[in-house]
């Protein structure tokens, strides 16, 4: 059998040819360091981009929206965040959906902390980004003073396809972050 190429398209090892899918080689010499750990961090940044496991925090109105986002219409499972957890060490999302008083916040505070690294959170609703129209004593304005946020979904409440779409920006995220996590 002749050497193989760094890319070639024989599928198999006895030399029969794939359907045109181009399969790395790891036969030849690498150069130091840098192909295998570039590849790792694309592989293990795609695996997250499609296992995400949320929690879902819903403390109000926007908990409609969420489960009709999660329903079998839009379907966030095509996503691979359709599966969520209800044990914070499980899950590696938390959307937050919904108002945050003063008096829930160390608990969201908790479940953040208590998920495993790398995390993400999502803040789901006008309420939760900044408060909405509830500007008074008891009312966190916007989770982002409690925890970090990495994609915000604004409406009131804010409509699937929005839900999607803030999803996705989160996949691109993850993606991007490879083996690095948060």
């Amino acid at each position: 059998m002749p050497p193989m190429s760094p890319m070639t398209t024989n599928a198999f090892p006895d030399g029969r040819q794939g359907e045109g899918t181009a399969v790395p080689s790891l036969m030849e010499q690498l150069p130091e360091g840098g192909l295998v750990a570039t590849r790792l961090d694309a592989a293990l940044g795609w695996a997250r981009k499609y296992s995400i496991f949320q929690y879902p925090f819903v403390t109000a109105c926007c908990g409609m929206e969420y489960m009709s986002a999660a329903a079998s219409h839009y379907d966030m499972d095509r996503f691979g965040a359709g599966f969520p957890r209800f044990s914070p060490r499980q899950a590696d999302l938390l959307m937050v959906v919904g108002t945050i008083s003063h008096k829930i916040a160390p608990v969201l505070r908790r479940i953040y902390d208590q998920m495993a690294a790398p995390k993400w959170v999502v803040a789901f609703g006008v309420c939760t980004c900044t408060g909405g129209f509830y500007d008074d004593y008891s009312t966190v304005q916007g989770i982002d003073t409690i925890l970090p946020v990495d994609v915000y979904i604004p409406g009131c409440p804010p409509r699937p396809e929005a839900v999607l779409h803030g999803l996705t920006l989160l996949q691109e995220k993850i993606q991007k972050q490879g083996r690095r996590g948060r």
